[in-house]
C-alpha cells in the first residue's frame, strides 16, 4: 500500500527499548476497550489486494487471529509490488518484485497464513490500474473457495490508487456472481479517532490523497478490533518484515507511535450476498 519510503533488507529494527516502548503502547491501547466487534462471525476470509503490505497494514491482526482459531483464510495478491522503489539506487526497480516477493512471504509465514495466490500483474504507479481479467480470475476463487467474508478495499481504494479500486471491484463483482448466500464483503476504512490521531503523522509521507482515506463511525463498521498482547506483536513483526516499504516509517514516528497506530483494523459493510 505505501509505496514511498526506501529501507534496508531484513526485519525493520528496532531496539530492545524501542519494542517494549512500542508494547506498552499498544497493550494501552487494547486495554482501554479491547474490543474485536464482528470478529467470531468471518468464518472463511478472502483477502484480495493489490500489492504486497496491503493485507498487513489492514487485516494482519484479523487473519492471525482467524488463523488460530482454525479457520481458513486464503489471500490473494494481485501484483508483486515492483513499482513500489523510491529509492533507485538502494532499491533498483528490476529487483523490487523479487525483494517484495520475500517480504510478504515472510510476513504471511509469521502471521501463519499458508494459502496465498499471486495474479503475477505488472505494478507500475498510483494511476495505472489493473487488467480486466481479475474479474474473472477472482470470480473462479470465489466460486472455489466459497467464502463467508472477503477482506478487501472500498470503491475509494482507500489512499485513491487505481489498483486498490480495481481490486475492489473484483471482489466485490465476484460475491455477487459466485457468492455463497449469506456471504459479505467488507471495506477498508478507517475510525474517526484514528483519522484525527494518526492521518497528520502521514501526511510527509503523501500516502493518502484527497478524500481519503475513508473514514466511518464506530457504530457504522462492520468489523473492529483493538489488538492487543501476542496478536499485536504478530502484527508488527509482519508488518516489519516488508523493509522495503516501512523501515523509514518506523524510524520517523518511533515505535510507541508505530505499535499504536498498527493496533487498529476496521471494515465497514461492503455488500451481502442475499
Amino acid at each position: 500500500m505505501l509505496r514511498r519510503c526506501p529501507a534496508e533488507r531484513g526485519p525493520a529494527r528496532i531496539s530492545r527499548k524501542g519494542k517494549q516502548a512500542g508494547r506498552e503502547a499498544g497493550q494501552e491501547a487494547g486495554r482501554e476497550a479491547g474490543q474485536e466487534d464482528g470478529m467470531d462471525e468471518l468464518g472463511t476470509i478472502l483477502g484480495v489486494w493489490a500489492h504486497p503490505d496491503d493485507e498487513c497494514y489492514l487485516s494482519a491482526g484479523i487473519m492471525a487471529r482467524a488463523v488460530r482459531n482454525g479457520s481458513r483464510v486464503v489471500c490473494v495478491t494481485a501484483t508483486r509490488g515492483e513499482g513500489g522503489s523510491m529509492d533507485e539506487e538502494k532499491w533498483p526497480p528490476e529487483n523490487m518484485g523479487e525483494v517484495r516477493t520475500r517480504e510478504l512471504e515472510r510476513s504471511l509465514e509469521i502471521l501463519g497464513v499458508q494459502e496465498h495466490i499471486w495474479f503475477d500483474m505488472q505494478d507500475v504507479d498510483m494511476e495505472t490500474g489493473l487488467p480486466d481479467e481479475g474479474f474473472e480470475r477472482v470470480g473462479n476463487l470465489v466460486a472455489d473457495i466459497q467464502p463467508d467474508t472477503i477482506l478487501t478495499f472500498g470503491p475509494d481504494g482507500m489512499t485513491d490508487h487505481a489498483a486498490h479500486k480495481d481490486v475492489s471491484a473484483w471482489a466485490t463483482k465476484a460475491l455477487m456472481d459466485a457468492g455463497k448466500p449469506g456471504s459479505k464483503v467488507l471495506y477498508a476504512t478507517v475510525t474517526p479517532e484514528w483519522a484525527a490521531e494518526f492521518v497528520p503523522i502521514w501526511e510527509p509521507f503523501n500516502v493518502f490523497r484527497p478524500g481519503t482515506p475513508p473514514i466511518t463511525p464506530r457504530d457504522e463498521l462492520a468489523l473492529y478490533v483493538e489488538l492487543s498482547g501476542e496478536i499485536l506483536e504478530q502484527k508488527v513483526n509482519a508488518i516489519n518484515a516488508h523493509v522495503s516499504q516501512v523501515e523509514a516509517i518506523v524510524e520517523a514516528v518511533g515505535p510507541q507511535v508505530w505499535w499504536r497506530e498498527m493496533s487498529f483494523e476496521a471494515f465497514r459493510p461492503g455488500e451481502e450476498r442475499g
